[in-house]
């Protein structure tokens, strides 16, 4: 057997798991039962947990270090395409890349998109490649969608001065903010002394309303 042809055969025995969450405060030992129930002898070590949002790849420590390892031959597996990215465009780009060097992915809730059980030449990759893409696009949409809520709902919640708005959405009332420090603040020209000094509040007021407004405005 040629040397390459046996290194891409053990390296096809190599496979890693990326499990991310959109906040700090979810849970993923949901996705860990998930890909230990399909790969039980999967490695501890392999099962990269990050807890980011999946708007980029740029911000990703976790992901960027383990896209260092993978190489040619290994599995990656994901629970779901978004748990990849949410991101249209950047997310399609790095399913590109990583089919293209030779790495295989295997989305747990959609067996189609498993590209090491499902290789059927050219076409079978095209038709991969394009429910990928349609995926995204339906991923993407439902984003924007939820963001276009949260804001809708935030800024009438903001404009009576409570949090009574978000209920909707099963985000706990927020205490009345002074419209002044919402104004000053979101027109991110004041510094945070001056904005202090001109709604009349202390430096633990200040930093307590902004935690309000950055958990109210926190993307996913």
């Amino acid at each position: 057997m040629p040397p390459l042809e046996r290194e891409v055969i053990m390296a096809n025995d190599v496979i890693w798991a990326y499990l991310r969450c959109s906040s700090r405060t979810q849970n993923e030992a949901r996705q860990v039962n998930e890909v230990k129930t399909k790969y039980p002898t999967l490695d501890d070590d392999h099962i990269i947990i990050e807890k980011a949002s999946g708007k980029n790849f740029i911000d990703r420590k976790e992901y960027n270090k383990l896209r260092k390892e993978l190489q040619r031959g290994h599995l990656l597996v994901i629970c779901s395409l978004d748990r990849l990215g949410r991101d249209m465009v950047a997310t399609g780009k790095e399913w590109e890349y990583l089919t293209s060097h030779g790495i295989d992915i295997d989305v747990l809730d959609m067996p189609i998109l498993n590209t090491r059980d499902n290789k059927a030449g050219l076409t079978g990759e095209f038709i991969n490649k394009l429910l990928v893409q349609v995926l995204c696009y339906v991923g993407e949409k439902e984003r924007i969608s939820i963001k276009e809520r949260q804001r809708q709902g935030i800024d009438n919640a903001l404009k009576n001065g409570t949090r009574e708005g978000k209920k909707a959405y099963g985000r706990p009332k927020m205490e009345e903010l002074p419209k002044d420090f919402t104004k000053y603040y979101n027109k991110g020209t004041y510094t945070a002394t001056e904005i202090m000094k001109l709604c009349g509040i202390t430096k633990s007021t200040y930093y307590r309303y902004v935690q309000k407004l950055k958990e109210a405005t926190n993307e996913r």
